[in-house]
């Protein structure tokens, strides 16, 4: 849309990585840019949950590295020591007790959480938080964006929209209705999370463990075996499968951590001891059921794209992928 020597005004909608990258990058390419996130902070799914002294990483786990672009970005968030590989072992439960993963490939995670990948990418930009958009519409040649409440929000050039499919959909069904509609194809899981910490360790011969045979459950991870973190307590994430998530979305937190909690002690076949702690955390829009091939949108016009961790790839990798995809989209570099 955009020569390098062009000023745009432009608007991104969500705080997570996708949308961080994308405005970091326009940004460095000297365009004015402004992030409307409805949170309180930045980073999306690539959380983490303070409760005193202790810390959860409750959405994201962790990240992989395989493209060479995303790769930089990694070797950054190591230079600025931002990220450490997680060197536990990895299991596989349900069959015959706990089996070795198996799994040779490199995880990384935030230091010392992994909200700190989103809180480096937000440095230096502006972002309005806990600003819901709800609507996006035109105005002359210009977009304009108003809130939630009404109020407007301003008037851009181009809009990036960073928001899970369904959200996404409904955002731009007026202002870019070929964008909606492929937006609109993709299913998005829920999940829920549950933090739990233990006075006394568990003392089980893996750091994290993938989740088979019916359970409830489809992830367990020791955070504290992660670097960077709080030795006060032992605390795990425990998630639960999307099917499972799915039939039990609107039940009450407090019910979801209890049998969550029952359901990991099931799957390690051994009584657990009362957690200090113990709160559960529903992410609606957990994980993409399928990505487009794009790695991300543009409308007819160049000056609306959309972005996540839906569009080419899922996972932290992808979310960046896309957001940097989506600056090239619409500025070119």
């Amino acid at each position: 849309m955009a020569s390098k020597s062009d000023s745009l005004e432009v608007a991104v909608v969500g705080a997570g990585l996708a949308g961080l990258a994308c405005a970091g990058r326009l940004r460095g390419l000297g365009h004015a840019v402004t992030i409307f996130e409805k949170s309180r902070g930045p980073g999306g799914r690539a959380s983490t949950r303070r409760e005193g002294t202790l810390g959860f990483d409750h959405g994201a786990q962790y990240f992989t590295v395989r493209d060479p672009e995303f790769r930089s970005i990694a070797a950054r968030w190591r230079e600025l020591g931002l990220a450490a590989r997680w060197r536990a072992q990895l299991a596989v439960l349900g069959g015959e007790g706990a089996e070795p993963a198996g799994d040779p490939v490199e995880r990384w995670v935030g230091v010392p959480g992994m909200s700190a990948l989103g809180r480096q990418l937000a440095g230096g930009l502006e972002v309005a938080y806990q600003t819901r958009v709800a609507e996006v519409r035109r105005d002359g040649e210009l977009w304009r964006l108003a809130a939630d409440d009404g109020a407007e929000l301003g008037r851009f050039q181009a809009i990036v929209v960073s928001a899970p499919p369904s959200q996404t959909a409904a955002l731009l069904e007026r202002a870019a209705p070929a964008v909606a509609a492929l937006a609109g194809t993709v299913p998005m899981a829920p999940c829920w999370a549950v933090m739990a910490a233990f006075e006394r360790p568990l003392e089980l011969p893996f750091g994290g463990a993938f989740v088979r045979g019916g359970s409830a459950l489809s992830w367990v991870a020791c955070d504290s075996s992660k670097p960077g973190r709080s030795a006060d307590a032992e605390t795990w994430v425990l998630h639960a499968g999307s099917e499972w998530s799915e039939e039990h979305l609107e039940d009450p937190p407090e019910h979801v951590g209890v049998a969550l909690l029952r359901a990991f002690g099931e799957v390690l076949e051994r009584r657990l001891d009362r957690p200090a702690h113990l709160r559960a955390h529903r992410w609606r829009f957990a994980l993409p059921g399928a990505t487009l091939e794009e790695r991300c949108l543009r409308d007819e016009t160049g000056a609306i794209a959309a972005c996540g961790d839906w569009c080419g790839g899922p996972r932290i990798e992808g979310a960046v992928l896309s957001g940097l995809a989506a600056a090239r989209a619409l500025a070119g570099g």
